[in-house]
């Protein structure tokens, strides 16, 4: 999409909002983004027991198995259970599993599950179901997301109707974390038979929602699960709408057309807050944003290039312009919250006659050229402009395309990329931000394999000491600014806002919305 077409779109947009704004209940049709109102611009009012979810992009996929984008989780955690979760200081607590017990070795994890559960298809929720989603996840010819995060994974025993043994082939300290994210999370082994790969349009979980439908690009619908097992849910039904467009997000907030948004744009923050209508909460962000590289192929398979390129970038301007300092900036993949984060890691200076000097000696005295993909929206497509204008001074010319997130993920995973502006969620523990970027095969490593980078990984994992942990990050994050495999620019600060009547609702430090115990009043 061009720029014009671009800003011809984002106006009629606009347009369409004062428009539905004006005309009050539009019962049906369509609401200011052009999607199915299906009745709920009366979400907003306090007589229907709906809420309504403003979302930053529509969910790529939704089997947690194959779930490689943000976005997805914030459906999941609806529909889905996991072994374990988080609370509010990130300490791990039960859910499916009501506890456990780690070997002294740390080799050997026993699960005793939640009796009497039952997926959404009535089928038992057991150890042979556990068992089954881990040999689903961890069978490397279906080629799930989650292969890697199980790789340590031995054998999996159902030892009886509740009880579930995983024997790890080494010590691997951030396994809990692993199963408080997707990798935890618990599909029923009946649906997955009968549906195959229709699964990801009609999951089935144990959560306190259960799916009823979904239109891409349009809506996605749960409803109350009334016999879920840790209570059923006060909110009788959820619509999620995706907003690409964070104008047309906040708008629909502010007009009542939805309930409760994510990511609320930087510039957006304090008008929001001062909305009497409105409450904002804030959590720093446990990921990372910037710029994913291929190097597989130029000009990025040149260290020296992408050194450059990592020199010419002024991160202060970025988040002090774009980012309305609702960031800080980024030197690594881990963020000033986490217990990793060593402040010798240092943000990269931005220095354009070392980058001059760099592309000299590979041999691009004059500089080289990339194509930038960046999803359509308006922050980032000035961060684009921002990256374009600062690396023009060096030579670098830079090619700014837009691309739907959806596709973006899927060039990603194919490798038709020279570099994407996209970050990492991020996870509770570093190793979920680490190992995936930097080690040989990682789910979102784009070329980079190194011996020395697998080893300190590899020996984080094993060691259970949280000090001796932190050194070895420490090591990993210095050399991976040596190396430069990805373009850290910044840390977010995630916001989220909603209309005074949605009680209850609870921002976590993993940011991900959680409504099982959400009322609307």
């Amino acid at each position: 999409m061009t720029r014009s077409k671009y800003l011809l779109l984002s106006v009629l947009f606009v347009c369409a909002i004062v428009l539905a704004a004006c005309g009050g209940k539009s019962g049906s049709g369509k609401t200011a983004d052009g999607q199915n109102d299906q009745g709920t611009a009366t979400a907003g009012a306090k007589d229907e027991n709906v809420l309504i979810v403003g979302m930053d992009d529509d969910p790529p996929q939704l089997d947690p198995h194959f779930s490689t984008a943000a976005v997805d989780r914030q459906v999941f955690h609806s529909i889905y259970d996991k072994l374990v979760d988080v609370d509010d200081k990130l300490n791990f607590v039960p859910q499916l599993a009501a506890d456990w017990k780690i070997s002294e070795d740390g080799k050997v994890y026993t699960f005793h599950l939640q009796e009497g559960v039952q997926f959404h298809d009535g089928t038992p929720f057991n150890a042979e179901a556990v068992k089954y989603n881990f040999d689903r996840m961890m069978d490397a010819s279906l080629g799930s997301s989650r292969t890697a995060e199980l790789s340590l994974v031995e054998n999996v025993e159902a030892q009886d109707e509740y009880t579930v043994v995983v024997t790890l082939s080494s010590p691997f300290s951030p396994f809990l974390a692993t199963l408080a994210d997707r990798a935890g999370m618990m599909l029923s082994p009946t649906a997955l038979e009968e549906k195959g790969d229709d699964f990801q349009n009609s999951p089935v979980g144990t959560g306190p929602f259960k799916f009823v439908e979904r239109v891409k690009q349009d809506r996605l619908v749960v409803e109350r699960n009334e016999d879920y097992w840790n209570g059923a849910p006060k909110i009788e039904k959820i619509i999620y709408y995706p907003y690409s467009d964070e104008n047309v997000r906040v708008t629909n907030l502010k007009s009542g057309n939805t309930d409760i948004v994510n990511k609320v744009p930087p510039k957006d923050v304090e008008d929001l807050k001062n909305n009497s209508q409105l409450e904002v909460s804030e959590k720093e962000a446990l990921g990372f944003q910037g710029l994913y590289l291929n190097l597989e192929s130029e000009p990025f398979n040149n260290k020296q290039l992408r050194q450059a390129l990592d020199l010419v970038i002024d991160r202060e301007a970025l988040v002090k312009v774009a980012l309305r300092d609702m960031a800080v900036p980024s030197a690594g993949a881990i963020p000033p919250s986490s217990w990793a984060y060593d402040e010798s890691v240092t943000v990269t200076e931005r220095d354009i006659e070392k980058a001059k000097k760099l592309l000299a000696e590979a041999g691009h005295p004059d500089g080289f050229s990339f194509t930038l993909k960046l999803a359509p929206k308006p922050i980032e497509e000035q961060l684009g402009q921002m990256i374009q204008s600062m690396a023009k001074e060096a030579g670098i010319e830079v090619k700014l395309e837009m691309v739907e997130f959806g596709a973006l993920i899927d060039q990603m995973n194919s490798f038709d990329f020279d570099a994407i502006r996209l970050g990492w969620s991020g996870r509770v523990d570093p190793d979920g931000n680490l190992h995936p970027l930097f080690h040989t095969g990682g789910s979102i490593n784009y070329g980079f394999s190194d011996e020395k980078m697998d080893k300190l990984l590899s020996d984080a994992r094993e060691t259970s000491d949280q000090e001796e942990r932190k050194k070895l990050y420490t090591e990993a994050s210095l050399y991976a600014k040596e190396e430069v495999p990805y373009i850290f620019l910044y840390h977010e600060i995630d916001f989220n806002a909603y209309k005074l009547f949605v009680k209850d609702f609870k921002q976590l430090p993993d940011n991900m919305m959680r409504f099982h115990e959400v009322s609307v009043q």
